[in-house]
This record gives C-alpha cells, sequence and structure tokens, in this order.
C-alpha cells in the first residue's frame, strides 16, 4: 500500500486543512452563538436594572391619566392636522421646484438649485424660527393666515418641498423617454405630455420616498414649539414635556413617542410593502 493510497483511505478525521465543519454547520453554529450573546445581554439587563424606579419614572399611572383624553384630542390631532397641511404644501411646492430643476432655462434652474440647497442645507429648527420671528420682523403688514397653522404649514411645507424636489426629478427622469416622444407624436403639448403622462407615471416610482419624507415630517413637527404654541396649539412633543415637568417623571414623554410610533409604524410598514411591491413589478 502506497502513502496516497493511505492518504485516500477513509478515516474518521479530516485531513490537515480539510474543514472540520461544513458552511451550514459553521452558519448554525455562528447563530447559535448570536442567540446566546442576545440572550445574556437582556438577562443581564434584566438583574441589573432597578425596576422600582423604572416603574415611578416610565408608569406613573398618575401622570399618565393626566394626559386623557387631550392627548388625542388636542396633541396628537393638531401634530397630525401640521403634518398633513406642511405635506401638502411642500408635495405642491416639491413638483413645481422639480419642473423648474428639469428647465430649460437657465434662471428656473438656478433658482430651483438655490432654493433646495437653502432648505435643505439649513436645519429645520432655523427655518421655523426665520418663518416664525424673521418673516413678521422684515414685513410687520404681512401675516400669515389661520394664525400658527399657516405658519406651521409654511414651515414644514418648505423643508419638505426641498427634499420633495429632489425625489420628484428622480422620478420624473426614471420614466422613460419614449413615453413623452410618443405623447408629442400624437399632437400634446410638451405641459400636457408632462401633466398626464409624465408626471403620474412619475409619482407611482416614488411613491415609497414620499412615503418616507411623510414620516419625517411628522417627527419634524415637534419643532412647532418654538413658534409657541398654546393649549388649543400644542403638538405631541411640547404636551408632553410640559405634563413631564409638572408631575416630575417620564411617563408623558414616553406616552408621547408612543403616540408617535403608532403613526410611524404603519407608515413604515406601508413603505416596506410598496418597495416590496414595486420590486415583484420589476422583476
Amino acid at each position: 500500500m502506497t502513502s496516497s493510497d493511505t492518504l485516500a483511505e477513509p478515516s474518521g478525521h479530516p485531513l490537515p486543512g480539510q474543514a472540520r465543519f461544513s458552511p451550514r454547520k459553521r452558519r448554525q453554529i455562528s447563530q447559535g452563538v448570536q442567540y446566546a450573546a442576545f440572550v445574556a445581554v437582556v438577562f443581564a439587563l434584566v438583574v441589573v436594572a432597578d425596576w422600582e424606579r423604572i416603574q415611578q419614572g416610565f408608569f406613573d399611572g398618575t401622570s399618565a391619566a393626566a394626559m386623557l383624553p387631550e392627548l388625542f384630542t388636542v396633541a396628537l390631532r393638531n401634530t397630525v392636522i401640521y403634518t398633513i397641511c406642511g405635506y401638502i404644501f411642500g408635495f405642491i411646492l416639491g413638483l413645481v421646484v422639480a419642473m423648474m430643476r428639469l428647465s430649460s432655462a437657465a434662471p428656473n434652474r438656478l433658482v430651483a438649485l438655490v432654493f433646495i440647497e437653502i432648505f435643505r442645507g439649513v436645519p429645520a429648527l432655523l427655518v421655523f424660527v426665520i418663518i416664525g420671528f424673521g418673516l413678521p420682523t422684515a414685513f410687520p403688514e404681512f401675516s400669515l393666515p389661520f394664525g400658527i397653522y399657516g405658519t406651521a404649514t409654511l414651515s414644514l411645507g418648505l423643508v419638505a418641498a426641498a427634499y420633495l424636489a429632489e425625489t420628484f426629478r428622480a422620478g420624473i427622469q426614471a420614466v422613460p423617454k419614449g413615453q413623452m416622444e410618443a405623447a408629442r407624436s400624437l399632437g400634446m403639448s410638451y405641459t400636457r405630455a408632462m401633466i398626464t403622462i409624465v408626471i403620474p407615471q412619475a409619482i407611482r416610482i416614488v411613491i415609497p420616498p414620499l412615503t418616507n419624507e411623510l414620516i419625517l415630517l411628522f417627527k419634524d413637527s415637534s419643532l412647532i414649539f418654538v413658534l409657541g404654541v398654546t393649549a388649543s396649539t400644542v403638538e405631541l412633543t411640547k404636551f408632553g414635556r410640559d405634563v413631564s415637568m409638572e408631575f416630575a417623571t417620564s411617563t408623558p414623554l414616553l406616552l408621547a413617542g408612543v403616540s408617535y410610533l403608532a403613526i410611524t409604524v404603519p407608515l413604515g410598514y406601508a413603505v416596506r410593502t410598496l418597495e416590496a411591491r414595486q420590486a415583484r413589478e420589476r422583476r
């Protein structure tokens, strides 16, 4: 028997350099280690945490009861109103800015580019301060309609429009050029073809990022407190902070956060569903 025959003879031990476990077995071991580490971390947190202080700080029934029913009838309602109004304004303005960004006229492209760079680069809080206090100072005779609702709509809308404009531009450019050429060959004007053919297809393409922007705007509505809200115009974050300071507990802030999640989690699920549907359609 030669040495090569000896090496080829099956034995219960792997040859030098031969993998000890199959890739599937290694993957199972790796996953088992990760699960064990996760369980160990959770167990350590449960053991170390001071549950009495957690209950007092985050699950105080008295402060939670004090938030009702204003949490839903005032704070959450106002937050939703601010967000929807700002989004509608930003949607329309963003579409206009996107069209200007794609215009053949250089002044239109320049104005759109400056608008996008300013309102996308400046912190949203600064936009609220400028709209809420800068405009009345510069134009004392001019006042926005609907009070704080109008100011919040303009502030949120300008921030949203800067991001939505780039989203719309990407969607319009993603529509095959043959769509516009076919519409023009049928005698449609450029404007009519854009409004009736291209833009509807572009909006359908960018529905997921449009929904993402709605989620971001919903959270940005917490900045409205800098405008000086009243008891009837308060939004979720300000309301939760005021009650939290009154009762010296974090429970109101926790409930405010849960209220945000009650809106953003379903929206996030809708985004993932739309993305999955579009991915199936592209196959």
